[in-house]
């Protein structure tokens, strides 16, 4: 199997794994810009006045904002986009096209998309929460919680948490791809997940390497549901969304497959048995998707139920902003957990220090802490720089790209290298 250097292909059909692979190096705290992706930013910058200082971001003004978005856009041919900046100075935001591909209203902040694998951030919130309380430790091994696990006695809630337990991922698995294409409205339930999981051998004995697995997360939202007592969408909206106050964020029940409005169809080309192996569309597909003779198809209301705890939330532009700074800030833990838990993030790829890390349920992308996700029909970015006050946010309602790469995390990686350039 083709695979990123870093992640399990999203969370497409793995349900919207981490593009991590796009950041590394090119968006080391170093600055280093030696591999943009094309997506264009203009930058403004007071006539005359001194260049920024080395570690200051440059700034980015509602001009430039758009013109990165809509380079991006068309680069990928996406039917709406959407990008969001927080900065010392405010909030920009730019927007790209249409809910529908062939109509729709214009794309909003305040649409609802589906958020993929940032939605592993949630669920890692409350384990750590749940370890606070006494409920859990993070070095329990899962046979504690689950005793179904092969080998679970080795493994520990900690490499569940920062994808080193080895667990195989049931999302690179041809019966769940199958299924996708062929019975998009499915039901999966949580166990059925881990059985194609578990009917596979390990990546590797627990600890002793990396390997993104959305099996980690379903055991997680497992074990939170049996600490907590409840089903994992009340316990997500009382210790998540109200203690954020996200009020236009959502964990939807298995049978769900509508969302809230206003919302954004999601698009994608190909299909998920198709790009199994590598998330690239075959070249002449490719050419017939950029002649517009290929037409992708409306996958918005395909059933999320197999992501579940991985990436089947939902949410707007303006309440990722909010998730991912509450995420940074340490509003959502106590002091010394959250140290830990930015401590926690290492490089993925122990050769190259300057890689993307990735830690308990958080990802360090050059200098800004947070995820990115992907399902079919939807790719988001979202990441925020504490010490500078920046927040980002992108999504895009295509994914992934006729090339196999990922609209809105593109999109993104271009504009931070952009604005940490120095």
């Amino acid at each position: 199997m083709k695979r990123r250097a870093v992640s399990d292909r999203r969370l497409r059909a793995a349900g919207a794994a981490v593009a991590l692979v796009l950041f590394a190096g090119a968006c080391a705290d170093s600055g280093d810009d030696t591999s943009s992706a094309a997506s264009a930013t203009e930058t403004a910058t007071t006539s005359g006045s001194e260049a920024p200082a080395a570690g200051t971001p440059n700034p980015v003004d509602q001009a430039g904002l758009q013109s990165a978005l809509e380079s991006g856009a068309q680069e990928f041919l996406l039917p709406g986009a959407v990008a969001l900046l927080r900065t010392p100075s405010g909030t920009i935001t730019a927007t790209y096209g249409t809910t529908e591909r062939d109509g729709g209203d214009p794309v909003s902040p305040d649409d609802h998309i589906r958020i993929g694998s940032n939605t592993k951030t949630w669920t890692a919130t409350v384990i750590l929460q749940l370890v606070s309380e006494g409920a859990l430790s993070l070095s329990d091994p899962v046979s504690k919680h689950r005793p179904d696990v092969p080998n679970g006695e080795n493994i520990t809630i900690e490499q569940l948490l920062n994808m080193r337990s080895g667990l195989y991922n049931y999302s690179e698995t041809p019966e769940l791809n199958e299924s996708l294409d062929n019975d998009p409205e499915r039901v999966w339930q949580p166990d059925e997940l881990l059985a194609l999981a578990f009917a596979h051998p390990p990546y590797f004995p627990p600890g002793e390497g990396y390997h993104y697995s959305n099996t980690n997360y379903i055991l997680l939202g497992l074990i939170a549901e049996q600490l907590d007592g409840q089903p994992l969408s009340d316990i997500v909206d009382e210790r998540i969304f109200r203690s954020a106050r996200m009020t236009n964020s959502s964990f939807p029940d298995a049978t769900e497959v509508t969302l809230p409005t206003p919302y954004s169809h999601g698009y994608m080309f190909g299909t998920n048995m198709l790009t199994l192996t590598d998330p690239a569309l075959p070249e002449e597909m490719q050419t017939e998707a950029e002649n517009g003779t290929l037409a992708p198809a409306d996958v918005t209301t395909s059933n999320p139920s197999w992501a579940w705890a991985a990436g089947a939330g939902i949410a707007t532009a303006n309440d990722l902003a909010t998730w991912v700074e509450a995420l940074t800030d340490g509003s959502m833990l106590d002091a010394d957990l959250q140290r830990q838990r930015m401590d926690s993030i290492v490089p993925t790829d122990p050769s190259t220090p300057d890689a993307a890390g990735y830690g308990w349920g958080i990802a360090k992308m050059g200098p800004m802490y947070g995820h990115t996700g992907e399902l079919p029909g939807y790719n988001s970015f979202m990441g925020s720089d504490p010490e500078n006050g920046m927040t980002l946010i992108v999504w895009a309602n295509l994914a992934p790209g006729v090339d196999g790469r990922d609209p809105a995390t593109t999109i993104a990686k271009g504009l931070i290298d952009e604005m940490y350039a120095n």
